[in-house]
């Protein structure tokens, strides 16, 4: 958990235009930036508990080490944002749509992505331990080094991701929509010895 000096309680941000503005260690409770929009802003080792991204649009911004608490991203669209090492605990992601970026090191253990949309972006390294991404898109993305131990992937389409790192034993993937070249990445994880005839 980041160390915080700044708390900013129960603030309505409705459709604010985030643009160009920087927050750090600052702790945000109940915060509402439900159509909040903008280009570029910077969050630093930011606390948000409870907080409404609903319907929220961030272009080319920063959540850098930030922490969510029970946060809901219900239609929120992140399209080339920085979210390195941020976690998120016990939020939502219906239809929420995530286009390039880097989120790596990002922590989303448990999380039910099933509806959320991450097409292009960068995953290296993080935790997606248990998530459930049953029928959801995790589309042209690295997954380098990724934890998806005890996660579901049931129907989701990983069609272009790197998959070097995931175990077919611990992960479930049935009816997971991949490429022939993916194929033969697991059936190697697998410990066969795959050949032409």
């Amino acid at each position: 958990m980041p160390s915080t000096t700044t708390v900013i309680r129960g603030e309505d941000w409705y459709a604010r235009d985030l643009s160009g503005q920087e927050f750090r260690n600052v702790e945000f409770l109940d915060l509402d930036l439900t159509e909040a929009f903008g280009v570029g802003a910077v969050f630093e080792e930011c606390v948000f508990r409870n907080a409404k991204l609903n319907a929220s649009v961030h272009t080319d911004a920063a959540f850098v080490n930030c922490t969510f608490h029970r946060s809901n991203f219900f239609d929120a669209r992140f399209e080339r944002c920085k979210l390195v090492g941020s976690r998120f605990d016990g939020c939502t992601w219906d239809i929420t749509k995530v286009e390039g970026g880097n989120w790596s090191f990002v922590a989303l253990p448990g999380a039910d992505l099933h509806s959320a949309t991450f097409t292009g972006v960068r995953l290296r390294e993080a935790d997606l331990t248990g998530a459930r991404a049953v029928g959801g898109t995790l589309r042209d993305c690295d997954l380098a080094g990724a934890s998806l131990l005890r996660a579901d992937l049931t129907g989701c389409d990983l069609r272009g991701s790197d998959l070097t790192g995931i175990d077919p034993v611990s992960t479930t993937l049935e009816r997971a929509i991949i490429t022939l070249p993916q194929a033969v990445t697991l059936v190697e994880a697998m410990g066969l010895d795959l050949r032409v005839e």
